[in-house]
């Protein structure tokens, strides 16, 4: 799935805390070639099916593409994707262009955030717990809404097809999306790729090398357009998306919940790209049978087979009227590792810049999380820092989700590489609570009150050593019942 294109200029937008314009978009005529180079007498890497990587064709996109001219931009892509992974094409990839409305569509997106907590989900407690989303509202409906906001295209392993999303009035696809998705369609069709979990910190790890693979190759591709290559894009957009304005601008997207996703995206390159530079793509496709072990290893990618994960031990002391839950499928627990530590801690930037009347401080400034090229920008290639300093040292962590009727609870346990990198977690965490109008109780126990903020709740914060351990239930009284032998004030 490619989801590059969507934030990046929001994100610029944050770091200068200003409005922004549309992004200009190129919108080419591709003049045909008549030098174009004879056909090999059999197939091979940077040529499919009559057309070579380099060939310019007789295109024009302002009034969409027929079904000759997506044809032939498709195989040329196809071939340009070749040259750039090094992996042949022993078949074709069907591809299909659909408007966004379409894809929100047949997929459910856009049905809103907004719900009632009698029916606490464990995504709720999830998103809850990084202060993301709160009790009144439904986490999984903001997540599949940001998802559906910003996903550019997506290649179904059991349909083997690539699906392209557009924004425009007259679907036109976007030749580097494109080339992402059908790396995807390589992966599948030459590796196993059954390594991803099921937790947040699981498919970080594991998509960082299968998202990673992919946007290396697309950027390689995107910076060949315009110089080597003519390379079609679509138009700019002339709708609406629609969405809700919570967190993101107006555009249907959440940035605390797309800065936990987009993880792949930013630091899977850089990883991918480490390894390529040392063995070539060789070592790359060696990588599906040796995937990282943890976002870690992908966001620092020195730590990559040196520095494996904690398993973090977490004992369920809930009395019986906290019911342990669960998700339908998978780890009977959440894990969040960088990237939903980073979406956590960043989140109230982005949340304070959409409010003029916002007096809070920030828990890190834009300047702490947006990476930046030499002229001031925010690096297209690798938006986010994913390793700031309250985030650096992660080991491992694991959260219980609980309910109690329309209730929620959870306990969450992290594990750091020293003491010191425990101590500046929880230090930066207890600036987030005060964000979000916590007052200190004593002994370690905060309360959030009603009307505060919406995550009104009782927390117990402690550090032992290199563990942290967080306690939430809705009212001090309760935060033994959730976890035995927690201090209540």
């Amino acid at each position: 799935m490619n989801t590059r294109l969507a934030v990046v200029l929001g994100l610029a937008c944050l770091l200068a805390l200003a409005g922004c314009a549309n992004a200009p978009t190129d919108n080419p005529t591709l003049a045909g070639s008549a030098d174009a180079p004879a056909d090999p007498a059999s197939d091979r890497l940077g040529w499919e099916q009559g057309y070579w990587y380099n060939e310019s064709l007789p295109v024009t996109t302002s009034d969409g593409l027929n079904e000759t001219e997506q044809d032939a931009v498709v195989h040329r892509a196809m071939a340009r994707v070749e040259h750039i992974r090094g992996i042949e094409f022993d078949e074709d990839v069907p591809v299909s262009v659909i408007s966004r409305e379409t894809y929100r569509e047949q997929t459910g997106g856009g049905s809103g955030g907004s719900g009632s907590n009698s029916g606490v989900t464990f995504d709720d407690v999830r998103y809850e717990a990084l202060f993301l989303v709160g009790e009144t509202q439904s986490g999984s409906e903001q997540s599949s809404e940001t998802t559906s906001s910003s996903v550019a295209g997506y290649y179904s392993p059991s349909a083997d097809r690539i699906v392209i999303i557009s924004d425009t009035d007259r679907p036109v696809l976007s030749e580097t999306t494109l080339g992402h998705e059908l790396v995807h369609a390589l992966q599948y069709r030459n590796f196993d790729l059954g390594f991803s979990g099921s937790t947040l910190e699981a498919r970080s790890a594991a998509l960082g090398l299968i998202e990673g693979d992919a946007e290396l190759v697309a950027q390689r591709y995107e910076r060949h357009c315009g110089d080597d290559w003519e390379c079609v894009s679509q138009p700019a957009s002339t709708g609406d998306s629609g969405g809700s304005d919570d967190g993101s601008s107006g555009s249907g997207l959440h940035y605390g919940i797309y800065f936990t996703q987009y993880f792949p995206y930013s630091d899977g390159p850089a990883f991918v790209a480490s390894v390529e530079e040392s063995g070539g793509w060789d070592a790359v496709s060696d990588l599906y049978a040796d995937p990282p072990a943890s976002s870690e290893q992908v966001a620092q990618p020195a730590t990559y087979g040196v520095d494996e994960p904690t398993a973090v031990s977490l004992e369920d002391r809930s009395d019986g009227d906290w019911t342990r839950l669960t998700p339908p499928s998978g780890a009977p627990y959440a894990e969040f590792g960088v990237a939903g530590l980073t979406g956590m801690f960043a989140y109230p930037a982005y949340e304070s810049s959409m409010d003029d009347t916002a007096a809070r401080p920030y828990v890190l400034s834009p300047n702490e999380f947006l990476n930046r090229n030499d002229a001031g920008n925010v690096d297209s290639s690798d938006p986010i820092n994913y390793t700031t300093t309250p985030v650096d040292g992660w080991d491992g962590d694991k959260l219980y989700a609980y309910k109690n009727s329309g209730e929620a609870a959870y306990v969450w346990k992290s594990v750091w590489d020293s003491n010191a990198d425990a101590r500046e977690f929880a230090a930066t965490y207890r600036d987030l609570l005060a964000y979000w109008g916590a007052q200190s109780q004593g002994n370690g126990v905060y309360t959030i009150s009603d009307g505060a903020s919406e995550f009104a709740d009782a927390f117990h914060l402690s550090v032992s050593g290199d563990t942290v351990t967080i306690v939430n239930a809705p009212r001090p009284s309760e935060l033994d019942d959730v976890h035995a032998g927690t201090p209540t004030s």
